[in-house]
C-alpha cells in the first residue's frame, strides 16, 4: 500500500509492505519517484533500542537495526487535516509496545514536523535506549554514487563563533562508501546544557543529481543528535534527542506509562537559500511572540564594550539619557545590578546592592521611565552560587545531583526546574522585578554547563536532563502568561543555546557575546540562518576611538535583524552619534518588514576567513542587501541579482560607498577595508 502525502515542494510518499513495515518511500524535493527499497526492514520510519532487545544489525555505532525496525508493525494510520496543513498518524505495535509516528505536513510551507510516541501496553516494565525522531534511509537517491552526488552542511557553533556553516564532501567527513554498509557514520551531537556549544542542532544534504536539499533541525535546548550513514546499500538519515549511546539516557516506562521524543522540523527546497526560506516560515509558526516585541523595539543594553557588568548609579544616568537621545526604546541594565564586591559564585537572591544604588535601583529604573523607554535588567535564573546564602537553605534535590553530590560548574549549582521550591523562588524573582520594580524586559541569561544530567527522581542521568528540559520551557510560559506585557530574552554566553525549544518559548536571543566588531559582521551575516530576523539580537557597540567606517559596520550588523544597541556612547563625538541616530531612524523606517523578510545567500553561506560577503532580505516589494568588505585587496563586490530594476545605498546615505547595475547583477564599491553598506534594490 502507498500513501502519497506530497506538497508543493516536496514529495512525500510512505509504503506498507506486505509484512507490515512501514517505510517513508520518499522524502525528497525530486519529482523521480525513487524504486522500491530493496529490503524494507532496514527502513523503518522509527529507530527504536530497547533494553534486552536484540540490536540485529552489523551496526558498529550506527542507531540502526533497532528494535523499531523488525517487530514494530502497522496498525492503523490517520490524516486529517489542521490548522497548519495535513496530521499524519502512523500506530504501530509488536504487542507491548505501541508506538505513534507524528507527521505535521504544513500546507503553505514546504516543511514537516515529526516525532514519535511510545505507549507501554504491556504489564511490565520497559527500557527505552534510543527513540529516534525522524527516520529515512535513501536520502542517496538517484543513480550516481553518493560520493559524487551528495553534499553535506554542517554548522559549527561556539562561543564568538558561532553559525559557522560548512560544506563538505563524504570524503571530507570521513566517509566513503564502498560497500553494502559501513562502520562509519557522519554524527553530530551535543551532551548537557549547553546544546549549541559546538554545534547547532541542525544540518543539510544535498544531492546535486535530483537538485534537492533538505535542512533539519531537532527542537531541544538538551542533548541531540543526528547521524548519516548506510545501512543495506542505502544511506540514511536519523534525527533525535538524547539516547544512552551518545548522552547517558535511558528512560523505563511502566505499564501505561507513555514517553515522547523531542520534535523535528525538515524543509526542502532546490538549493540552500530555498530550502531556508521555507524554514524560516516555519520557525514563524512556532516562535513565542507578544505585541511589545511584535513591534521591535530598540534596545540599549549597557554592557558590550560600555560599562561591562559594572553598573552603578551614577554611571546609568549619562548613558540613560544618551540612550533616549539617540532613539532607544528598551533600556537594559545588565549583569552586575546585585554584586557587591567578587559576585560570580555568590549569585542566586538577584537582590540589588544598595552601595552601587545608593538611591535605590528602583529609582533608576522609573528615571528610564521618565526618558521614555521600558526598563529591563539582566537575570541568570537557572543557577546558584556556591556561595549564595541562600546554597545552605536548598535541599540536594533543587540540584543537579551526581553520584551523592551537587553538581558544580564554574563555581555555580545548577537548579532542577522540576522541583517546585526551585520554581517558586525564581517566580517570586520575577514578581520583584517585574511586578514591584516595573521591569518590562528580562535577559535571561545562563553561563555554565551542568553537563549530562542529573540522578535525581530519573532513571538515568540523561533522563534527569530531559525532564528538567522540558520543565524549565513550562517554567518560562508560566512567566509570560503571568506577564503578558514582558520581553523575554534568551542568552547563554552569546548563543550556547540557540534552538528552537528555547526559542519558541522566548521572544529573541543574542547571537553572539563576539565583542570585535569585524568579527560580530560574519555572526551577524550567517545569523538568520539560525533564528528567523526578527529573534537574532545583535550588538551595535562602537568605542569612542571607531571611525566612522566601524560605527556604520556596527549598525548594518544589526540593521536587517534585532538591534541591540551599547558601546562607549557617552564618549562618542557628535559625528559618530549622527552617524548612530541615522540607522536607528533607518530602521524604525523598515523594521515593519523584518518579521515578514526571508533570508538568502547570493554569494554563498558567510564562514570564517572570508573577507567579503553578503546577506540579503528578501521583504517583499523590496529586497535589502548587507554587503560587508573586511581586509580583503577586492574595492568591488559583484553579488547576482535576477529581476533587479534598481538599487540604492539606505545606509550611510553621507557614503563614498557606490552601487551600479549591469544585467543580473548588483556591483557594490566599497573604497576601503572593513566597510560595509546596506543597499536596497527593487
Amino acid at each position: 500500500m502507498i500513501l502519497d502525502y506530497s506538497i508543493k515542494g516536496l514529495n512525500i510518499a510512505f509504503e506498507v509492505t506486505e509484512d507490515k513495515t512501514v517505510i517513508l518511500r520518499s522524502f525528497s524535493r525530486s519529482e523521480k519517484q525513487p524504486s522500491a527499497p530493496k529490503k524494507a526492514k532496514f527502513c523503518p520510519i522509527v529507530q527504536l533500542h530497547v533494553s534486552g532487545k536484540d540490536q540485529n544489525d552489523h551496526h558498529g555505532g550506527k542507531h540502526t537495526g533497532t528494535y523499531g525496525s523488525y517487530a514494530l508493525k502497522y496498525v492503523s494510520h490517520t490524516a486529517y487535516d489542521t490548522a497548519e496543513g495535513k496530521k499524519v498518524e502512523f500506530l504501530l505495535t509488536d504487542g507491548k509496545l505501541n508506538v505513534t509516528a507524528h507527521y505535521l505536513i504544513y500546507r503553505d510551507i514546504t516543511a514537516v514536523r515529526t516525532w514519535n510516541v511510545v505507549t507501554n501496553t504491556s504489564n511490565e516494565c520497559v527500557g527505552l535506549e534510543y527513540v529516534s525522531s525522524f527516520a529515512f534511509t535513501g536520502i542517496d537517491e538517484g543513480v550516481l554514487s553518493p560520493n559524487d552526488k551528495l553534499r553535506v552542511y554542517i554548522p559549527h557553533n561556539t562561543w564568538m563563533r558561532e553559525s559557522s556553516w560548512q560544506e563538505y564532501t563524504l570524503k571530507e567527513l570521513g566517509y566513503y562508501k564502498n560497500n553494502n554498509f559501513s562502520m562509519k557514520r557522519i554524527s553530530v551531537s551535543s551532551t548537557g546544557t549547553w546544546p549549541t556549544k559546538e554545534y547547532l542542532p541542525m544540518g543539510a544534504i544535498k544531492n546535486t543529481e535530483t537538485e534537492s536539499l533538505l535542512i533539519w533541525q531537532i527542537e531541544h535546548n538538551g542533548s541531540w543528535q543526528w547521524e548519516i550513514s548506510d545501512i543495506a546499500n542505502m544511506l540514511y538519515l536519523q534525527l533525535s534527542g538524547p539516547n544512552e549511546q551518545e548522552h547517558g539516557w535511558y528512560r523505563e516506562l511502566d505499564a501505561g506509562e507513555t514517553f515522547e521524543s523531542v520534535k523535528a522540523c525538515l524543509t526542502a527546497g532546490r538549493d540552500f537559500n530555498e530550502a531556508l526560506g521555507e524554514m524560516t516560515k516555519y520557525r514563524r509558526t512556532i516562535a513565542k511572540r507578544n505585541d511589545a516585541d511584535a513591534k521591535l523595539p530598540i534596545i540599549f543594553n549597557d554592557y558590550m564594550n560600555c560599562l561591562m557588568g559594572d553598573p552603578t548609579e551614577e554611571k546609568e544616568y549619562p548613558m540613560i539619557d544618551r540612550a533616549a537621545a539617540l532613539g532607544a526604546e528598551y533600556y537594559v541594565i545588565d549583569a552586575g545590578w546585585y554584586a557587591d564586591g567578587s559576585w560570580w559564585d555568590t549569585v542566586g537572591e538577584w537582590q540589588p546592592c544598595e552601595w552601587r544604588f545608593p538611591g535605590g535601583l528602583k529609582k533608576v529604573l522609573d528615571y528610564i521611565k521618565e526618558k521614555g523607554m521600558v526598563p529591563g535588567l539582566w537575570l541568570e535564573p537557572e543557577v546558584m552560587g556556591v556561595n549564595c546564602p541562600l546554597a545552605d537553605k536548598f535541599e540536594d534535590e533543587c540540584f543537579f545531583m551526581r553520584h551523592g553530590k551537587r553538581v558544580i560548574d564554574h563555581g555555580r549549582y545548577q537548579l532542577d526546574f522540576r522541583n517546585a521550591k526551585v520554581r517558586a523562588h525564581v517566580m517570586s524573582v520575577f514578581d520583584r522585578l517585574v511586578g514591584e520594580y516595573g521591569v518590562g524586559y528580562i535577559k535571561a541569561d545562563y553561563n555554565i554547563d551542568a553537563g549530562v544530567g542529573t540522578e535525581v527522581d530519573s532513571d538515568s542521568f540523561g533522563d534527569g536532563l530531559l525532564a528538567h528540559n522540558r520543565a524549565l520551557l513550562a517554567f518560562l510560559d508560566e512567566v509570560t502568561a503571568k506577564y503578558p506585557h514582558l520581553v523575554l530574552e534568551y542568552c547563554s554566553s552569546g548563543g550556547m543555546r540557540t534552538e528552537y525549544a528555547s526559542l519558541a518559548h522566548a521572544h529573541l536571543q543574542s547571537t553572539s557575546d563576539q565583542t570585535k566588531y569585524t568579527e560580530n559582521a560574519r555572526i551577524a551575516a550567517s545569523a538568520a540562518t539560525t533564528l528567523i530576523p526578527e529573534q537574532a539580537a545583535v550588538w551595535a557597540y562602537p568605542k569612542s576611538n571607531d571611525d566612522t567606517d566601524a560605527v556604520a559596520m556596527n549598525m548594518i550588523n544589526a540593521l536587517p535583524l534585532r538591534i541591540h544597541l551599547s558601546g562607549e556612547i557617552a564618549a562618542l563625538d557628535d559625528e559618530k552619534l549622527a552617524l548612530m541616530k541615522e540607522a536607528i531612524t533607518v530602521y524604525k523606517n523598515i523594521r515593519g518588514d523584518i518579521a515578514r523578510s526571508i533570508p538568502f545567500y547570493p554569494l554563498g553561506l558567510p564562514t570564517y576567513g572570508d573577507k567579503q560577503f553578503c546577506a540579503a532580505y528578501d521583504c517583499g516589494g523590496c529586497t535589502r542587501l548587507a554587503v560587508w568588505r573586511l581586509d580583503s585587496d577586492e574595492t568591488e563586490i559583484k553579488i547576482p541579482m535576477s529581476g533587479v530594476k534598481e538599487a540604492s545605498i539606505l545606509y550611510p546615505s553621507a557614503s563614498d560607498c557606490a552601487v551600479r547595475m549591469a544585467g543580473n547583477d548588483v556591483t557594490v564599491m566599497l573604497p576601503r577595508r572593513n566597510m560595509a553598506v546596506l543597499i536596497e534594490v527593487k
